[in-house]
């Protein structure tokens, strides 16, 4: 799409023949009609506030225009469309709730912003999504223009924080830089404003200066960084203040906001009178001395820095109470006044210089003649004037060093950005009682911005409309080209003759400048003089009205000396910012070849040149600031001050050609890449053939697009009211030679039926994507279904197994030890080899089951045998024999005898009768030891007698040894 893609229009109800009407409006016979009509329209007061837009007055005159401005601003709204542009009226007072955080979200995230009140935040937005938007993202340039105290300023603040508020990143930058780059962005406005902005007769803020600050983009529209391009710094200011007029504001912010300790550095004690500081008394909104150093904090400039900035500011304002006494000898130079030294001493102290040598420079000047210096004292006038100007030469350069050092602070790198914003806000038009040299720059500046918006809209839309073929009557508009052939035009113009003057080695002659001027430039008709006035002037009819410019001192200015002795003063100085911003400094000899010299105003015209070469780059979106009365009071509406400023900028002329006309031009081929899919996905009928973007077939292209436009208003979805309108869609659309002129309606009409279509295929999309997220995944369940299934089944098959093996050595290991304690059993109470001697040597009597036979017995006892039996310690020595079977051939141990005798001749008593059980020994046929182990006999728990009183047999384990 083109760059106009998202303008806004009004109704398409006065197009044609609403041009036709308007034209002919100016004749004599159809006054009373245009009066009736007007008066018809005037007659429904309520009604004329809910005009957001001006193109849908009906007729569009400049009592419609104004009448409708006026209702809106008595119900305090502010904002009102006006075709292409946007008229701001100045309220002149805060207003709640208007440029909130949240306002900027709604407006940013509405789908259709035009669809909302008129704001500025619609303008900002459209440019920021013409950058998103469109095929090719192009430029944009915002260009905020009006009447010095119109609310300009103000307008690009808000600007500025509604991109570094919807295009700030949501990913925190590094903590190494001071602070974010949209904060840093932001921070640049009170330090440009406090040394840049004054307060003048017409505006409390008024911009001393032009400034256009490109916001820089990457490729996903953040905000990454911003320059800032300064243009013609009013550095008069500095030692000339107008009557009741103020200078920059960063003096009266150091007056007012320094402490005690920073007076006392700053050798400003309290109650000084400064020369330099009129109207001081008066305390203002921009005295915000805290505020212009907290933004510098957030610049980067440490405290150090910060001290030596308003040292040098605090000595320009001491220089400006130096006064000089005329000397009574020519030959010498002037004095100083008495009361005036202490000043210079301050001065000298404040800006590192040495005060002989700054006295020297602001009373004697050195010319060269040849190779020879000469020392020529200086009249009273020309030590003011010196003094003057070193003042305006520090402050001018501490300026541009200021915008230096921010622009290196907010700059981003150009691999990091493709696209920038532009906004531009230059001072207005001015006209003071008396005007010189600044004014004629500044007004100059905005003729070449309303030149800008003439030729970009007024015109060239208009002869584009003829181009293609479309049935025009061309509205008549004010062209101020004239005015600027007069300032700029070559060969002979008011630029031309001033430098020429300016370039000659001689004193300049305001009278022999005004009969230049007089004689080579009489035949434009926008220039014109007072003969009966006594000061020489000469009268320039701008596009906002006719300017006196005083010829008495223009041509000094334009020269804009500076003193080469002052210049080597200054990078002698030991103050480390003044050395810096000097010691590259060339000075200029005063005998110099004139050509070689660069005036104010060839410097001033070729800055503004290269900022219009800027502006033809960009898609400019136009914002009118509108002053509504002269003294800035709240709420108050000057009718005849209001319907100059709309005369002078040719709002009348933009409604009328906007209402008419095709606001939104689109070549074929980009038209059919934006909206050919409008026929192929929806149930118009398919094309013949298939679109080759790339061939020139203009022919068969128009044809296409014709078709497409003829399906859409033919479509069902259409409007009723779009229905009754398809008789005359040529109001809506119109197929020129080599593009589609478009009104507002229609392209949204277009916009909807592809947003639709958009949606429909997105729709799709989603169902496809989300068909096989739900296939993949339910793939994916069934694989890890099977998957689980495997793992778990191995997982059983190699636990059996484990537990197979486990069994297996369980069970052999049991066996094992099983058969250890049963051969252990076997080994130590189954002695097979004794028992073989032993039933070769005893009786068969012995054989008696529980039979023992002792050593001093001849017969074998018949004793009670124990599952358990212990050798007693008190025992004789006895011959056991053990003749039981199974369970019973486990040995018998001599102890715990109870030998019944027949005779009562023998009787053996043990001793665990009385100790219990301890550990005995007896010795059959070899060492018998008692072992505390689980014993392997099945019944070693059982008592040799359920009456004695023994204990300890069952973990007793008996093991021999031989």
């Amino acid at each position: 799409m083109t760059s106009a893609d998202n303008r806004r229009t009004g109704g398409a109800g006065h197009r044609h023949g609403a041009v036709k009407g308007l034209v002919q409006s100016h004749q004599p016979s159809l006054n009373e009609s245009l009066n009736g009509e007007v008066q018809a329209f005037l007659t429904d007061e309520d009604q004329l506030h809910t005009y957001d837009d001006l193109t849908k007055v009906n007729p569009v005159t400049p009592t419609t225009v104004l009448q409708c401005l006026q209702a809106r601003y008595s119900v305090k709204v502010f904002y009102t469309h006006a075709g292409c542009t946007l008229v701001a009226l100045n309220p002149f007072q805060p207003i709640p709730d208007l440029y909130t955080l949240d306002v900027m979200k709604e407006y940013h995230c509405a789908p259709q912003p035009q669809e909302f009140k008129p704001h500025i935040f619609i303008v900002a937005e459209e440019a920021y999504r013409n950058v998103k938007g469109q095929l090719e993202p192009v430029n944009q340039s915002l260009v905020v223009s009006g009447e010095s105290g119109a609310g300009k300023t103000w307008t690009s603040r808000c600007l500025m924080k509604y991109y570094a508020t919807v295009a700030a990143s949501s990913v925190t930058k590094s903590q190494d830089t001071v602070e974010r780059i949209e904060r840093r962005v932001l921070d640049s406005n009170p330090i440009m404003e406090a040394f840049g902005n004054a307060c003048t007769l017409r505006n409390s803020n008024s911009s001393r200066f032009g400034k256009y600050i490109q916001l820089q983009l990457d490729r996903g529209q953040l905000l990454v960084g911003a320059s800032v391009q300064t243009y013609l710094l009013e550095k008069t200011r500095v030692s000339c203040q107008p009557a009741n007029e103020r200078n920059f504001h960063i003096f009266y912010q150091m007056m007012k906001g320094a402490t005690a300790e920073q007076r006392r550095e700053w050798k400003m004690s309290h109650g000084q009178h400064f020369v330099w500081l009129p109207n001081s008394e008066r305390t203002r909104e921009e005295d915000c001395f805290h505020e212009t150093v907290k933004a510098m904090v957030h610049l980067g400039i440490n405290a150090e820095r910060q001290k030596q900035i308003f040292r040098i500011l605090a000595g320009i304002l001491q220089l400006g109470n130096l006064n000089f006494s005329s000397s009574m000898d020519e030959s010498q130079p002037c004095d100083l006044e008495e009361q005036t030294k202490d000043f210079l001493q301050r001065a000298a102290e404040l800006l590192c210089v040495p005060a002989e040598e700054l006295q020297t420079c602001l009373i004697v000047r050195m010319l060269k003649a040849g190779k020879q210096s000469v020392l020529k004292p200086c009249s009273q006038a020309e030590c003011s004037m010196r003094r003057d100007c070193l003042a305006k030469v520090i402050y001018a350069h501490l300026f541009e060093w200021l915008v230096t050092l921010i622009n290196n602070s907010i700059c981003a790198d150009e691999s990091t950005w493709c696209n920038f914003i532009g906004v531009l806000d230059v001072y207005g038009f001015e006209c003071f009682y008396i005007n010189n040299l600044e004014q004629l720059c500044i007004n100059y500046a905005n003729e070449k911005l309303q030149q800008h918006f003439v030729a970009h809209y007024l015109r060239a839309q208009q002869e584009e409309y003829v181009t293609e073929g479309l049935q025009w009557s061309f509205v008549k508009y004010q062209d101020n080209q004239s005015c600027l052939d007069l300032i700029e035009g070559s060969p002979i113009s008011v630029f031309s003759l001033l430098n020429e003057e300016s370039r000659l080695n001689r004193t300049s002659d305001a009278k022999t400048l005004r009969f230049r001027l007089e004689k080579e430039l009489h035949v434009n008709s926008n220039i014109s003089w007072d003969k009966f006035s006594k000061d020489p002037h000469f009268t320039v009819a701008h596009y906002a009205g006719k300017v006196n410019y005083q010829i008495q001192g223009m041509v000094e200015k334009n020269k804009d000396p500076v003193p080469a002795e002052l210049i080597k003063l200054l990078q002698k100085s030991e103050d480390p910012l003044l050395h810096q911003i000097f010691s590259d400094k060339e000075t200029e000899s005063p005998n110099s070849k004139g050509l070689s010299k660069v005036t104010v105003v060839s410097k001033f015209k070729n800055s503004l040149e290269s900022l219009m070469k800027i502006l033809h780059t960009t898609t400019p979106h136009y914002t009118r600031c509108i002053k509504p009365n002269p003294d800035c009071k709240p709420l108050t509406f000057k009718k005849e001050e209001v319907i100059m400023q709309l005369e002078a900028c040719g709002i009348v002329e933009t409604i009328t050609i906007s209402a008419a006309g095709f606001p939104i031009r689109i070549l074929y081929k980009n038209f059919l890449q934006r909206y050919g899919l409008i026929e192929k996905r929806s149930d118009f009928k398919p094309w013949s053939r298939r679109v080759d973007m790339e061939a020139d077939d203009s022919v068969f292209i128009r044809q296409e697009v014709e078709k497409l436009l003829h399906s859409v208003l033919q479509h069902d979805d259409v409007d009723p009211l779009h229905k009754r309108e398809n008789e005359k869609h040529n109001s809506w659309v119109h197929c020129g030679r080599t593009k589609v002129f478009l009104t507002q309606l229609m392209l949204d009409l277009l916009e909807d039926q592809r947003k639709k279509i958009l949606s429909r295929c997105a729709f799709s999309i989603q169902c496809c994507w989300l068909r096989y997220l739900r296939r993949k995944r339910r793939a994916r369940q069934q694989s890890a279904i099977l998957i689980q299934a495997v793992v778990r089944s191995w997982l059983v098959r190699e636990q059996v197994k484990r537990w197979s093996r486990a069994a297996a050595v369980i069970q052999k290991a049991w066996k094992k030890r099983r058969a250890q304690l049963k051969s252990l059993a076997d080994a130590e109470l189954d002695n097979a080899e004794d028992l073989v001697e032993e039933e070769q040597v005893l009786n068969p009597v012995v054989m008696e089951p529980g039979s023992v036979q002792l050593s001093k017995s001849t017969k074998p006892v018949t004793v009670r045998g124990w599952p358990l039996g212990l050798a007693l310690a008190s025992a004789p020595s006895v011959t056991v024999s053990l003749t039981a079977r199974g369970f019973q051939k486990i040995m018998y141990v001599m102890a715990c005898l109870n030998l019944n005798s027949r005779r009562g001749e023998y009787k053996v008593e043990t001793n665990q009768y009385t100790q219990e059980l301890a550990s005995i020994r007896a010795q059959p046929r070899g060492s018998i030891k008692l072992h505390c182990k689980r014993s392997p006999l099945l019944y070693a728990d059982r008592q040799p007698d359920t009456k004695s009183f023994v204990t300890g047999f069952n973990e007793i384990l008996l093991d021999k040894t031989l």
